[in-house]
């Protein structure tokens, strides 16, 4: 089941909620809580066995989530803030906190994922810097190239502050 082509509204869920989701180690749904329902539009049954990026929004870079599967890769957690796709095509953003789950041994055993409301004041950064890294991936013809091209500008971006990416983000 796939999401609704964009319709550009925003929904929003309240402060005082948490969007929970899991996966397995490959990315793939394995629980997902009631405000994460209801904000999506998804029935659990749509969303257990697929991958997370059901919800995908296609104005989300894939340079941050890039930057998300190496620092998880690494068995650190990350935040970042993130557009997602509702089912019917409209959008909501988050401040995702994602970590990896570990079995008894140490050995990662899947994915879990936290999200908040964002801070608006935040979303006045990112919503550019977003759009930018978007347009640097796909002005390139090749979408390699153009993940490669979006990963160092982020990276440059970063340098230039002196910050790394957790501390950019939780800076804003």
């Amino acid at each position: 089941m796939k999401s609704a082509e964009v319709t550009r509204v925003e929904r929003t869920f309240r402060d005082d909620e948490l969007i929970v989701s899991k996966t397995d180690p490959k990315g793939r749904i394995t629980y997902c809580n009631d405000v994460f329902l209801s904000i999506s539009g998804f029935r659990e049954a749509e969303l257990l066995g697929q991958p997370h990026n059901i919800i995908r929004h296609p104005d989300m870079p894939r340079t941050i989530f890039k930057l998300l599967w190496e620092t998880l890769e690494q068995g650190r957690e990350i935040f970042a803030y993130v557009v997602n796709r509702c089912k019917n095509g409209d959008h909501y953003w988050v401040l995702a906190h994602v970590a990896p789950d570990r079995g008894p041994d140490g050995t990662v055993t899947g994915f879990h994922s936290n999200r908040r409301t964002p801070d608006p004041a935040a979303l006045e950064v990112i919503r550019p810097l977003y759009a930018r890294l978007l347009a640097e991936e796909t002005r390139h013809g090749d979408r390699k190239a153009g993940l490669e091209a979006g990963f160092a500008m982020l990276q440059a971006l970063l340098a230039d502050k002196g910050l790394s990416y957790d501390q950019f983000v939780l800076g804003l």
